[in-house]
């Protein structure tokens, strides 16, 4: 402001009042100053200026897994439409299922003052938050539970989901449906896994929870997972998350006779495959949407006790999950 104030030739408390549009300042003078800051690049530091007067940083912290896949696009979309009604700006980051980068993160965000944190939680222990949240930084957990913190969480209906395309898959006569998940370490594949042997019990599939394939999946261990599959007769596949869904389908690419498929989470361009691949959809962006409410919420006082909300899951036939045995 010192450079501003020399350039136009006025004082730095004009200057200050230009910038923070208050009454009192001649227009000609208010024209010097503007040409003076735009001729400088100047640029007001908001964290400063809002530390100074003692009110919020203006910004809330969303830790995701991982920001390109787009589930969590759809998620941030949700949240920064809410921020963006309570005038806040969000800062994201993606953990990449490490706990280690994701305490760092986590402790990053809170470093920088955010006003509150969003957070998909990467493993079970999130400890380090404690203190964070005993001195007032609100948290909410989405996707996923914080595991040894309370604090309000939202999730998706996982056991609901994979009940339903069970069920849909057995209406349809396969009684030797399979399981593609993710590490079941990760509490979304867990719950899936659970709603997937439990939707074979009541459908009365003895041996439905025996065609489970769990773990870190790429093209190679899909394709292997698939073999052994194969060799017991299985006439439909469960996909435990859209990547492990779109790896399925290159891998079943070309295949003279493919067995039926259903996909937990909705992709691009799902719809205009051959044939259409039926989902078990869930809406992302009103998941950021409710997380983001709790959070804020919370920011605005609110010191009820802590809650959980789920979210439901739909079904979406669409041609690939209702191909006979």
């Amino acid at each position: 402001m010192n450079d501003v104030a020399r350039l136009a030739g006025v004082s730095i408390k004009t200057v200050s009042r230009v910038v923070n549009d208050e009454p009192g300042v001649h227009e000609q003078t208010a024209r010097q100053v503007l040409a003076a800051i735009e001729s400088l690049g100047f640029r007001r530091n908001m964290g400063a200026r809002n530390l100074r007067q003692g009110v919020t940083t203006a910004t809330v912290g969303l830790l995701l897994e991982d920001v390109s896949n787009p589930f969590y696009s759809g998620l941030t979309r949700g949240v920064e439409e809410v921020a963006r009604q309570f005038g806040r700006r969000v800062l994201s980051a993606s953990s990449d299922e490490d706990p280690v980068q994701a305490r760092e993160l986590a402790l990053d965000f809170c470093a920088r003052r955010v006003d509150g944190l969003l957070i998909v939680p990467a493993g079970r222990e999130q400890g380090y938050l404690a203190a964070e949240i005993r001195a007032g930084t609100p948290v909410v957990f989405i996707d996923r539970p914080g595991g040894d913190v309370t604090a309000d969480t939202v999730l998706m209906d996982n056991v609901g989901g994979t009940m339903m395309a069970v069920a849909h898959l057995a209406g349809h006569g396969h009684r030797r449906i399979g399981f593609l998940g993710d590490d079941p370490e990760i509490f979304t594949a867990a719950e899936r896994l659970r709603g997937f042997r439990r939707g074979c019990a009541r459908a009365g599939i003895e041996r439905g929870a025996e065609f489970a394939a769990m773990g870190p999946h790429d093209e190679h261990s899909i394709g292997s997972a698939l073999r052994a599959m194969f060799d017991r007769s299985v006439t439909a596949l469960i996909g435990g998350n859209n990547r492990i869904t779109i790896g399925l389908l290159r891998v079943l690419a070309g295949m003279p006779e493919r067995p039926a498929l259903i996909g937990f989470d909705d992709f691009e361009l799902a719809d205009l495959l051959d044939p259409p691949v039926t989902v078990i959809a869930h809406d992302a962006k009103a998941l950021g949407h409710a997380a983001a409410g709790r959070l804020f919420a919370r920011i605005q006082g609110d010191d009820s006790p802590h809650r959980d909300l789920v979210l439901p899951a739909r079904l979406v036939p669409r041609g690939s999950g209702e191909v006979a045995p």
